[in-house]
């Protein structure tokens, strides 16, 4: 008994001397329990609308109201012409438009009965039936408390429109997301894991004895990966357009040279963690944990942005994910080209670049 205490002793000493275990086993609760608690909602707040007012009277300029003062929208812009709420959309700066047609208030009075379009950019089907359902809800209350100290009441209809996903498919949100979350472990995961392990069997001492350059020898370690990452690619869609019923709608030859550029910001990811770790359970851990949380919770593509508090916002503009994601939407689901998707391209290019620097900077060419 006195050495099975013994024994218990001495790993509470180990355990407490390890600095790296304590923060796994005290730090990394808490800060998931406080992700997890901010962005685990069904809620959408702060969804950012486009107003287009032709009516402009007091009876749009009341609902409009009434939306400002929800938490649930944050007006983005207002109009009086129809024909920018396309634009705005595939701009990706709204995800929902209110369009109040002329003589709104005229026929509210006159016919007691009037009626607004609410245009929602479905390729998110989750967030544009909430965000639906807001607005009819806002509507409801505004006839409500109209209709208080009045004889004839008065109705206020709402005519929905679905953007890009007119049926709701749960796959128009979840494939793009899914697309991210494979590559991004795929590629860090196999490629920090594939360099620690030269370290730990000591066969890098080799590989830098050689007369390749250091460059040379990651890139080569980088490339089977990169070919199996697009093999994933190439059956994710597959996957999607003849089982999911997914088309492609933009440029496929797009959709493969951002997805290289994806697969490329990982295993540069990759190539990051083996430069820092020195062996494959830390790699292997910090793949896991260090980018299938934040893949999934800072994405988008589970539980929206908007949601979440403003470090959390800010957080999530370095994960790379995000901006594939964004990406991949844009080409699958809306047909966009290039000119709507160039800002987050140079988002992923400048993460690439960056890590790649300083992994090549971290990088010992000899070995302790």
């Amino acid at each position: 008994m006195k050495q099975f205490l013994a024994l218990i002793k001495k790993e509470f000493a180990h355990v407490l001397r390890d600095r790296k275990t304590l923060l796994i086993l005290f730090g990394m609760p808490v800060v998931q329990i406080l992700i997890f608690g901010f962005a685990l909602t069904n809620e959408v707040k702060n969804a950012k609308v486009l107003v287009v007012d032709q009516a402009n009277d007091i009876a749009s300029r009341q609902i409009i109201d009434k939306l400002e003062a929800s938490r649930y929208f944050e007006i983005e812009e207002k109009s009086n012409n129809v024909h920018e709420v396309e634009s705005t959309f595939k701009q990706g700066q709204v995800k929902l438009a209110v369009v109040f047609p002329l003589n709104f208030h005229h026929d509210l009075l006159h016919q007691n009965s009037a009626q607004l379009q609410v245009i929602a950019d479905a390729s998110d089907p989750n967030t544009a039936a909430t965000l639906t359902n807001y607005v009819n809800s806002i509507v409801q209350d505004y006839t409500t408390d109209l209709n208080r100290s009045e004889v004839m009441p008065y109705q206020v209809t709402t005519q929905v429109r679905m953007l890009y996903n007119p049926q709701l498919k749960g796959a128009h949100n979840f494939v793009p997301g899914v697309m991210a979350l494979v590559l991004m472990l795929v590629c860090v995961m196999m490629t920090a894991v594939s360099i620690v392990k030269e370290k730990e069997t000591r066969t890098m001492e080799i590989l830098l004895a050689s007369p390749f350059k250091p460059i040379l020898v990651i890139v080569a370690k980088t490339v089977p990966y990169l070919l199996l990452s697009l093999i994933n690619l190439v059956s994710i869609l597959l996957l999607s357009v003849f089982v999911l019923d997914l088309p492609v709608n933009g440029s496929v030859l797009l959709l493969f040279a951002e997805s290289t550029l994806f697969i490329i910001t990982c295993l540069t990811i990759g190539i990051f963690i083996s430069v820092k770790t020195s062996s494959q359970q830390v790699a292997m851990l910090i793949s896991l944990m260090g980018m299938l949380l934040p893949t999934i919770l800072f994405s988008g593509f589970m539980f929206p942005i908007e949601n979440m508090p403003l470090p959390l916002q800010i957080i999530s503009n370095a994960i790379p994910a995000k901006w594939f994601y964004i990406i991949a939407k844009a080409i699958m689901i809306k047909g966009l080209g290039f000119s709507a998707i160039w800002r987050e391209t140079l988002i992923l290019a400048g993460i690439t670049l960056v890590l790649l620097m300083v992994s090549l900077k971290s990088f010992k060419i000899r070995l302790s």
